[in-house]
């Protein structure tokens, strides 16, 4: 399981948001499917080398997020994917959501040197 999330603690980002942004990454790219079981909150934190308290945090986050859910005496699961109504719904929040999100991307890309041929290659590659 470690190796679908990477933590680098010299990352200036908090651990709690590295972790968070790998679980979410992990999801988009189906490296954990729809209903598959997440590790314990213990043995993540074991796994990665990090506190307990913040894999925790993370969870609770996700799963207030509706994109985790917790069966007690079971453990933590991927949920399913929402439905298409509510997609629909949401759709103009959503596009907001991913205009600012490429925005960062392109500036923090930009501020790093890379172009955007490069930004979008990089992108494309993450499909596999």
């Amino acid at each position: 399981m470690e190796d679908r999330f990477h933590i680098n603690p010299d990352d200036p980002t908090p651990i709690y948001a590295q972790l968070e942004r790998a679980i979410r990454f992990a999801i988009a790219t189906d490296k954990l499917r729809v209903g598959e079981q997440l590790p314990t909150v213990r043995q993540l934190a074991v796994e990665l080398k990090i506190n307990a308290n913040t894999v925790a945090k993370v969870y609770t986050e996700l799963e207030r997020a509706g994109i985790l859910e917790t069966r007690r005496g079971v453990g933590t699961f991927v949920c399913e994917r929402q439905q298409p109504e509510t997609m629909r719904a949401l759709k103009s929040d959503r596009q907001r959501e991913l205009r600012a999100l490429t925005d960062r991307i392109l500036a923090d890309a930009y501020a790093l040197g890379f172009s955007l041929d490069e930004v979008i290659e990089s992108l494309a590659s993450k499909r596999n």
